[in-house]
């Protein structure tokens, strides 16, 4: 079957490589970005580009978003020059953006008011997981439309599973940071504990990774953490961002979620020090700091 062009708006640091994985996999892309540097990069890697959404969405068969928050998916779908007003009859549009459930379900309905099938499908693994192409994506929608653009997913994912209708992508999302947050805050403690006793931290977090305490967060990050790199994959703006969802979201359904609450107090906090540009392990740096012991050199 010929594979479906595409248009990827969105090329920051999960966009872009998700979009170069697409080229790598013999998809036609057609990039957009507010930053041209961003659709460059993507031309050089085989990729083409758009001066605007309606010149990148115009004539595309699937449509992928991959912006920061809630109101930059409705900028991006809405107005003259959105989405919803230059897409094709029946192209389907994966919003792979982190946003609230309820503007996931919501957009759906407008999108299909458009003749456009939608899908919400937000995804895992952070930028490693992006350039290896190996993340969980997390898919709500139609199932049909899903199975229909799983090859799509599976040029930029591992773990592609549909959890539901419109909506349930991103509240399944929202769990996913709920869990990753509170498993960086952990680390985070336990690391800054095990430099106190002056333990050798690698060879304790050899020996954590292989029994119970084992975590992707362990794997990943730990190393850099110990090393106090924070360059971002994730950043705790965003991550921040994500516990405001998932703090809206409980209350709503009425669920008690008190060590995320504390976790989205801590995040919060960090970020009002000025480390809201650094990967969200920077956490680290908090708990070393309400436990008065000094920055490691």
């Amino acid at each position: 079957m010929t594979k479906p062009t595409i248009a990827f708006i969105g090329l920051g640091i999960m966009g872009a490589p998700m979009a170069a994985n697409l080229v790598k996999a013999g998809y036609v892309v057609t990039g957009y970005n507010r930053s041209p540097g961003k659709i460059d990069a993507l031309v050089a890697r085989g990729g083409h580009a758009a001066d605007s959404i309606a010149d990148a969405v115009t004539g595309a068969e699937v449509i992928i978003t991959m912006v920061p928050d809630s109101p930059d998916v409705e900028a991006v779908v809405g107005g003259p020059d959105g989405i919803f007003a230059h897409a094709q009859p029946d192209a389907i549009w994966i919003d792979c953006s982190t946003i609230r459930p309820d503007v996931a379900a919501a957009l759906a309905e407008q999108a299909a008011a458009h003749q456009i099938q939608a899908i919400d499908a937000p995804v895992s693994g952070g930028e490693a997981g992006a350039v290896e192409g190996t993340l969980s994506i997390m898919v709500g929608g139609d199932g049909t439309v899903v199975e229909s653009v799983r090859p799509v997913l599976e040029a930029v994912g591992r773990t592609i599973v549909h959890v539901g209708p419109a909506g349930s992508g991103q509240t399944v999302k929202a769990a996913n940071q709920l869990i990753v947050a509170g498993t960086i805050e952990l680390v985070a403690e336990a690391l800054v504990f095990l430099e106190a006793h002056q333990v050798d931290t690698t060879a304790a977090i050899e020996v954590l990774a292989g029994g119970l305490a084992g975590n992707r967060i362990l794997d990943r990050k730990a190393a850099s953490m110990v090393a106090r790199s924070f360059e971002p994959g994730f950043r705790v703006d965003l991550h921040h961002k994500d516990l405001g969802i998932i703090l809206a979201a409980a209350r709503e359904a009425g669920v008690a979620i008190p060590l995320g609450a504390q976790t989205a107090q801590l995040m919060q906090a960090l970020r009002q020090l000025g480390h809201g540009g650094l990967d969200h392990s920077a956490l680290l740096l908090l708990v070393e700091q309400l436990s008065g012991r000094a920055a490691k050199d």
